[in-house]
């Protein structure tokens, strides 16, 4: 298994059987103007929720792959709306079998609506079982107690939100790797924007005195899991 880091919170998880890409936003992120989107071709795309910096490029991208997007319910009426009809509609705390293991959506503290301002559900974010191994993408959220629901399922990695004012910053992201009982954690949402530039060694200081392994990934890498 592994991800491919595309700026902000866009990441592509490969397994044995299948490309999951998450929260496809690269192209308005200057950021990631080195990645061309037309190469992207995930046969599944999960939504965390609905704003602009996590939707910007899933039509393009689910027209270029044909991919199964994933997501809450209302997130699901929206696409069918506008014509996309492989979508599979969750709500949190469900579950399904997919072709390429489990997903389990979980619980995040946030806010959602759609680029054309449609109410998009509650925000939400993953747990991917899938080739033995168990990986949270926390989505956008705050630092919340129910992360501890997590604490007993030996989760191996763990991808969460540090950039501050919008999510949790990386001292509740500290704390949040000891509620889920996961040592490996990447950070995303950071930098992209003014308000959630990230001082980078403080960053991974922090993470290290307690004794996790962290990575701050840079946009274009991959890195095995």
């Amino acid at each position: 298994m592994k991800v491919t880091y595309y700026g902000h919170a866009t990441i592509l998880l490969e397994t044995e059987k299948a490309k999951l890409l998450f929260d496809p936003f690269i192209t308005p992120n200057e950021l990631a103007k080195g990645i061309d989107i037309d190469t992207i071709k995930p046969d599944y795309i999960l939504l965390t929720h609905g704003h602009v910096d996590h939707v910007a490029d899933l039509f393009t991208i689910q027209t270029n792959s044909n991919a199964t997007v994933i997501c809450i319910a209302e997130i699901q009426g929206w696409l069918n709306n506008n014509d996309v009809e492989k979508v599979h509609g969750m709500n949190i705390g469900g579950s399904f079998n997919f072709d390429f293991g489990h997903v389990k959506m979980v619980n995040a503290i946030h806010s959602s609506s759609m680029p054309d301002g449609t109410y998009g559900g509650n925000p939400a974010g993953y747990v991917i079982y899938a080739d033995g191994k168990k990986i949270y993408i926390a989505g956008d959220t705050a630092l919340t107690y129910d992360m501890k629901l997590l604490e007993d399922e030996k989760l191996d990695w763990a991808f969460l939100p540090i950039g501050d004012n919008y999510t949790m910053g990386v001292d509740d992201a500290v704390k949040a790797a000891f509620f889920i009982n996961c040592v490996n954690i990447i950070g995303v949402h950071f930098d992209t924007f003014p308000p959630i530039k990230l001082d980078h060694e403080a960053a991974k200081a922090k993470f290290a005195n307690v004794g996790l392994n962290f990575i701050l990934p840079e946009i274009g890498q991959t890195i095995d899991l």
